[in-house]
């Protein structure tokens, strides 16, 4: 895997660590060895890192993570150029070009990227994932035509950025082309008031200004609700194999393209999950509705936390127009299903005109980044507690949890070679604990794991990636390097926001405080498709141990119980999924949970990818993703729930 300071990669690129080229930053002393690391922040505005000399690459093309000959001298910041270059200066991407390196990126090596909703996300290296393994690979119904991209907007348009675009291409408003950022704006008044939003899914302009919480549900018997019975699904469930304990169906009227599930969060005894222009609480146990929050547009954004007290702020549109932006939060507590304070988000300039917001919550704290500005709120009452520092780096994507970790673009002369940080915030004043800055060239793109951190960094021009984990106090711990042959896969994928990005967001992985967890590529040499997992060491970075998949299947980590790496097998067309585990020291794996083979033809089903979790001896099964066709869109599952 390669190395952000330019450390030499094997040849091929994914073998094991060689030595770094003379001038590149070696790691701290009292460290164990590991890969080659840039600088150490400094206390104040952290100074250029040292680069090496640029080195001859690997016959046969640049190999992965291999230092290259440095990019010509480019035009200044915000100079122009020709349209489909450089991303603009805080790292938006181009139009139709989704973000992030594992899932989200075109091939590493040029290959496109896969387009349209529910088309698999491709790997870190250029390879795409796959639905159930083993299952033959489908499209769902009603999926837009490949070479789309995600987006979000008015109703029922359902295609890329769901009209954005042909504001675009239409000039129905009038359009700025700043060249310089690689990226169309719209400057316009939409039209569309922010306090006055369609309420639910009628277009008619007059509609409720808030949201509402359904008056009452029909909790039932567990036969409504779209539900099947217990009974049925249970019917000839097999010794050892998993209990149904409730599954649930799309009861939502969705655009002809559908609409991403956003979630789960949980709170109690209650799963939360929002799609379209709602937000429900069920039951944990047994499925049971027990609160709605109808919302006047549509969800555009999610933070992946809740604050500690199970309140959440999510995104809408601004309106239910194609000219409508993701520019609203709304806060709903998921205990009760209240809905709370709202507020449209300050945009700030051009370049802040038509960005997206992505949201993440860290503590009381909800941040909204965008694409040159940045700005965080209370929770508990929307007040704004502070905002984009005046200062050369802006901050333009967050992740929260137990700690608030934000990546800032600086000014430079070059927009091919931007210059990025990493930092840890305090998520009430806004002041960074420490600062990171990888060598010019290297981008933060993601977050694996907040606490132990570990992120993603892509070198865009030079097409290379690298895996690098931190310490506490934000010094460079380990950068990932896999074992010869092993291709390691994260699962990024998802919906796009408009010229927005967020730092969370990622799964198929997994971290403990010293070790990492991620599966490699699926290998389909053999008869059936399997793959294995890789522990890396944090200090070092460096495998400590490979457990092969049982046979003919694939599995990817979910998550750490009770000291154990956590795995789903996903189903094969014969055979059901299973959460797996397997312990921390490596050896075989061990089934935790089996699923039934009564209902492997709705786990495999569930089209676009999966959220899966385990939760105190239940595993959850979303589907990220359901279709909006007429035909068959009342009978998508939405939520698959086992017990043991």
């Amino acid at each position: 895997m390669s190395q952000p300071p330019s450390q030499q990669p094997p040849q091929g690129g994914f073998g094991a660590p060689q030595e770094p080229p003379q001038g590149t930053p070696q790691p701290p002393q009292d460290q164990p060895p590991a890969p080659a690391q840039p600088p150490q922040a400094p206390a104040g505005p952290p100074a250029q890192p040292p680069a090496g000399p640029p080195q001859t690459p690997p016959p046969g093309g640049p190999a992965y993570g291999y230092p290259q000959t440095p990019p010509a001298p480019q035009p200044g910041y915000g100079y122009p150029q020709a349209p489909g270059q450089a991303p603009g200066p805080y790292g938006q991407q181009p139009p139709g070009q989704a973000p992030g390196p594992y899932g989200q990126q075109p091939g590493p090596y040029g290959q496109p990227g896969p387009g349209g909703y529910g088309q698999p996300a491709p790997g870190p290296y250029g390879q795409p994932t796959q639905p159930g393994y083993g299952y033959p690979q489908q499209q769902y119904p009603g999926a837009p035509a490949p070479g789309g991209t995600g987006g979000t907007g008015g109703p029922g348009s359902g295609g890329p950025f769901k009209g954005k675009t042909g504001v675009l291409a239409a000039a129905a408003v009038a359009v700025v082309l700043l060249v310089g950022a690689g990226a169309w704006y719209v400057v316009s008044d939409s039209g569309d008031d922010p306090k006055k939003p369609v309420a639910g899914p009628s277009e008619d302009a007059k509609g409720s200004e808030a949201p509402t919480a359904s008056p009452s549900v029909d909790e039932g018997d567990g036969t409504g609700d779209g539900r099947e019975t217990d009974d049925d699904l249970n019917a000839g469930r097999k010794p050892g194999e998993a209990k149904v304990a409730w599954l649930q169906k799309n009861e939502v009227d969705l655009p002809r393209n559908g609409d991403e599930i956003r979630g789960p969060w949980f709170v109690g005894d209650t799963v939360v999950t929002a799609l379209y222009r709602g937000i429900s609480g069920y039951s944990v146990a047994d499925g049971k509705k027990k609160w709605t929050v109808a919302l006047p547009a549509d969800i555009c954004a999610t933070p992946n936390t809740t604050s500690p007290d199970g309140k959440i702020v999510i995104g809408i549109q601004n309106g239910t127009t194609d000219r409508s932006k993701c520019s609203v939060m709304q806060m709903i507590d998921l205990n009760t299903g209240k809905a709370g304070w709202k507020s449209e988000v300050k945009k700030n300039g051009a370049f802040d005109l038509i960005s997206d917001i992505g949201l993440a919550i860290s503590g009381n704290t909800v941040t909204a980044g965008r694409t040159s500005y940045s700005s965080a709120y209370r929770v508990s009452d929307g007040k704004q507690l502070f905002g984009t520092p005046d200062s050369n780096c802006r901050t333009f994507a967050f992740a929260g949890g137990p700690k608030l970790i934000a990546a800032a673009n600086c000014r430079n002369d070059d927009v091919d070679n931007p210059q990025h940080q990493l930092q840890e915030l305090d998520p009430v004043t806004g002041k960074a604990k420490w600062t990171y800055q990888p060598p010019r060239g290297w981008e933060i793109k993601k977050t694996y794991s907040v606490s132990p951190l570990v992120v993603s960094l892509e070198n865009r021009k030079k097409k290379q990636w690298s895996v690098a984990a931190f310490t506490d106090n934000g010094k460079l711990r380990s950068q990932m390097s896999p074992a010869k042959g092993d291709q390691v896969v994260a699962n990024c994928g998802g919906l796009l926001s408009i010229f927005g990005q967020q730092l969370e967001g990622c799964s198929g992985v997994a971290a403990d405080a010293n070790t990492f967890y991620m599966a490699t590529k699926t290998d389909t040499t053999g008869s059936d498709r399997t793959n294995k997992v890789v522990a890396f060491d944090l200090n070092t970075g460096k495998p400590k141990w490979t457990v092969p998949a049982p046979a003919g299947r694939t599995v990817s980590p979910i998550g750490m119980d009770g000291g154990k790496v956590l795995l789903y097998a996903e189903p094969r067309y014969d055979k059901p999924g299973a959460i797996l585990t397997i312990p921390p020291t490596g050896g075989s794996t061990s089934v935790l949970v089996q699923h039934p083979e009564g209902t492997n033809r709705i786990e495999n089903s569930l089209f676009g990818g999966l959220n899966t979790v385990y939760r105190d001896g239940r595993s959850f099964l979303f589907p990220k993703r359901i279709t909006g066709r007429d035909d068959g869109e009342m009978e998508q599952t939405t939520a698959l729930v086992f017990s043991k």
